[in-house]
């Protein structure tokens, strides 16, 4: 199952470890990078050279731009061979700037609170030590290490993808440093739809000449419902409409209105059915014109056979040194979908156990951090 690792051993030096784990977490915590400051993004690949500097793991850096976002990062350890066990997660949050004096970075109890610990800088650092581990035991992991760090992945990768696919090309498995739900690892996750939906008509006066009009928000609103029928429960889609904007005045006929629309689904048999529908959407009232935007953003993570299979190891790994995990398929979608569509086998959901990922609530659990840490290390050493 493991090479040249004791579990028992690991999970003692992880634990020893902790205190040190809990500094370097409050650290990068601390340095808010929300998707879209560069600034930001930079501070926080300033701290990560020099935290795997001080690992002391021989690595090499790529930064890859991304625009207004800052840079990519890919992280290579213990040479280039191939097959390379690939690792993904990521440097931007969904909290703003200045979000941290709501929910600063602390410890209450045995919770550790911060804008985006949970999701999921903390679990960039579990990654970092789990590589320190080999380094200070003069062990090596099964197979080279890479890692991408994207800093775009809150906004659905849209420079972030072709990197995720490049680094899933030749890996033996992937594994997604992505929070956990609920402590269980992600073994499915659906795939994702992005759609806005937009009509313009003709504005008109609502007391003196409303037959003049076309009322692009009673447009839009006959086609709600069709749309939220796309949904089929038994095959795990859901088609919901989140948002709606429409009108200029209380006494004017609408001339524009637009809604969005978010899509989940398990299969690509799935999308390709909804993304049609969407995609024919057509008016009732031939003198008002809709555009549809958007598509399928993200492929379905299925659980495979070879999926299966790994994470069988994972909670055969987990097993042997007291530490016990479970799985689930979740209707989220990450970075590991992109990765999955090519075939590959993949873990999700392998962050520090915790909850809130995108509130002022967020945090993870502090005594999760040696075992979550431990399975990392001997799932690199498969």
């Amino acid at each position: 199952m493991t090479q040249n690792i004791d579990p028992k051993n690991a999970r003692e030096y992880f634990g020893e470890r902790v205190p040190a784990m809990i500094d370097a977490i409050r650290a990068i915590v601390d340095i808010e990078s929300p998707t879209g400051d560069a600034a930001g993004n930079a501070a926080v690949i300033e701290w990560i050279e020099q935290y795997l500097f001080d690992t002391g793991v021989s690595v090499s850096i790529e930064k890859i731009d991304a625009g207004d976002n800052g840079k990519h990062l890919v992280i290579e350890a213990f040479g280039d061979d191939k097959p390379h066990t690939f690792l993904i997660g990521h440097t931007d949050t969904v909290h703003p700037i200045g979000t941290r004096e709501q929910n600063p970075t602390r410890i209450d109890g045995e919770r550790l609170y911060g804008c985006g610990v949970f999701d999921m800088k903390a679990n960039i650092v579990a990654a970092f030590e789990a590589m320190r581990f080999f380094a200070e035991n003069d062990l090596r992991p099964a197979r080279p290490i890479r890692i991408l760090l994207s800093c775009d992945e809150e906004v659905g990768s849209p420079s972030g993808r072709e990197y995720v696919e490049a680094g899933a090309k030749d890996a033996a498995f992937c594994l997604v440093c992505e929070p956990s739900a609920a402590g269980k690892i992600k073994t499915g996750r659906k795939g994702t739809g992005m759609y806005s939906v937009s009509a313009r008509g003709i504005p008109s006066h609502a007391g003196l000449e409303p037959e003049k009009g076309a009322n692009a928000v009673l447009e839009l609103a006959r086609h709600i419902k069709a749309v939220t029928m796309l949904t089929d429960a038994g095959k795990g889609t859901t088609v919901n409409v989140c948002t709606f904007a429409g009108g200029t005045a209380m006494n004017v006929i609408p001339e524009f209105a637009k809604f969005s629309i978010d899509l989940r689904f398990k299969t690509a048999a799935e999308a390709e059915r909804v993304d049609a529908a969407i995609e024919s959407i057509t008016p009732y009232d031939e003198r008002v014109s809709i555009e549809v935007n958007g598509g399928i953003n993200r492929p379905p993570m299925e659980r495979t056979d070879a999926v299966a299979g790994l994470f069988g190891k994972a909670k055969a790994a987990a097993e042997s040194f007291g530490y016990a995990v479970d799985e689930t398929q979740v209707g989220g979608a990450s970075d590991g979908n992109f990765a999955a569509a090519l075939g590959i086998p993949v873990l999700d959901g392998l962050g520090i156990r915790g909850d809130g990922a995108h509130t002022l609530d967020e945090y993870i659990d502090i005594g999760d951090i040696a075992d979550r840490t431990t399975l990392l290390a001997l799932l690199m050493s498969m």
